[in-house]
């Protein structure tokens, strides 16, 4: 049986930084971090753990939910839903003490679409954070702005909808003055930038995309789900100019982040993925997702139909669908969904370096701390290798419960998410 994606959303480099390392800081404000790539240069972080060790503080989370941690200022901000999807919150915790702040009701719904699977929940789409703003993402069920003191709403949109068929999946972004939303489900497949400050729609941009999956009676084959997908957008700037790349099924684009104008495209076979893009050394890494899980490097300073013109290199050996790659020193560190194939590929050719089994079942993204990479799974393990060509495995991890939502870094400190609390991991 096909399992269906669990949107936990995964790895990105922001071209912005002329380094290939992430400022540790005292900030993660995005899923990804900072820099949006899953890469830190935070140094003294613990390679091993468990539940008697290293462990600073360990706090309990009500509900479901797959999205990661943000942190800025000493609070930490996720969303959470009830198992039926019929109320969905927004939590802040205190970094420090790990004691929750803020536990606030953000949307109430009737009638949620069912999940049809159990790697997906109604709380994926992780929230973005700026000074004094949060921004939380329930995908078609609703976006809301929160002022981080009092987690008051400052405002709100239940209007901007598609029918997920497997839930939410796909993270918000931040841009200039813009909040960027991608919605792709089965009836409707978009992007959509609303203000920040109001809510307000800027632009909204559907998809080009020509879907070849018609049956006799002229309807989406299997309900529409090959249309579906769970990416978030990336921004990079090419040729001196910001663009955006965004993943979707069957087809992967670059847009003009300020107008939403399409500016190029590569045509693929995949859907319902939910790797998230890098931009690395003036390249898209961009995942296809089920059927034909591949990798495309595209060179993003063409236009139009560039899948001919424009693909660098491609590669179908080992590529995850759910979680997204982690890219350092022109290394490609990437773990397969179902039974735990790491695997570590060049970033320049697409060679394999080596490939490992380290078991488990893979939604979380890896990230690079210090030298070392560090694969979470869907058990509750972490295994921690080295960041080089040679397969060397440095420590094997065990939390009492699995990871779906993907590793936070700040200073010294991990922020680890499972299906039922949240940890500070410190030396």
């Amino acid at each position: 049986m096909t399992r269906y994606l669990t949107p936990v959303f995964q790895s990105s480099l922001f071209i912005l930084l002329v380094s290939s390392l992430a400022l540790a800081g005292d900030s993660w404000t995005d899923y990804r971090g900072p820099s949006h790539n899953g890469v830190s240069d935070a140094k003294g972080v613990p390679v091993e753990w468990g539940e008697e060790k290293n462990v600073k503080w360990k706090t309990k989370i009500h509900g479901l939910g797959w999205s990661t941690p943000v942190i800025l200022d000493g609070q930490i901000w996720f969303t959470t839903a009830d198992e039926e999807g019929h109320k969905m919150h927004a939590i802040c915790v205190d970094q420090e003490t790990g004691k929750i702040i803020h536990d606030k009701l953000v949307f109430e719904n009737k009638e949620p679409e069912p999940l049809g699977n159990d790697l997906n929940c109604y709380a994926s789409p992780s929230a973005v954070l700026e000074k004094g703003r949060v921004y939380v993402h329930f995908g078609t069920y609703g976006t809301a702005c929160l002022d981080t003191k009092t987690a008051e709403v400052l405002w709100q949109r239940r209007d901007i909808n598609c029918s997920h068929f497997r839930g939410p999946g796909s993270s918000p972004i931040l841009y200039e003055n813009l909040i960027i939303l991608t919605l792709d489900g089965i009836d409707k497949q978009f992007t959509e930038a609303l203000d920040k400050k109001t809510g307000k729609t800027v632009w909204h941009t559907k998809r080009s995309t020509v879907f070849d999956d018609l049956d006799e009676n002229g309807q989406p084959e299997a309900g529409g789900d090959m249309r579906k997908s769970y990416s978030t957008p990336l921004i990079g700037k090419v040729n001196g100019k910001d663009q955006m790349f965004i993943a979707s099924a069957m087809a992967s684009y670059g847009m003009d982040p300020k107008t939403g104008k399409e500016l190029w495209f590569i045509k693929h076979n995949g859907y319902s993925l939910g790797m998230r893009s890098n931009y690395y050394n003036d390249h898209v890494y961009l995942g296809t997702g089920y059927m034909e899980p591949e990798m495309f490097v595209v060179k993003p300073d063409g236009s139009g139909d560039v899948t001919e013109s424009k693909v660098a290199w491609k590669r179908d050996k080992r590529i995850p669908i759910r979680s997204t790659p982690v890219i350092v020193d022109d290394m490609i560190f990437m773990v397969e969904d179902e039974g735990g194939v790491a695997s570590c590929v060049c970033a320049k050719s697409g060679k394999m370096y080596w490939g490992k089994r380290i078991k488990g079942d893979y939604s979380a993204s890896p990230v690079y701390v210090d030298g070392k990479v560090y694969f979470f799974d869907e058990r509750g393990r972490c295994t921690v290798v080295e960041a080089s060509k040679e397969y060397k495995k440095l420590a094997y991890n065990k939390l009492d419960d699995g990871f779906m939502a993907s590793a936070a870094v700040v200073d010294k400190a991990f922020y680890l998410r499972t299906k039922t609390h949240l940890y500070r991991i410190e030396e």
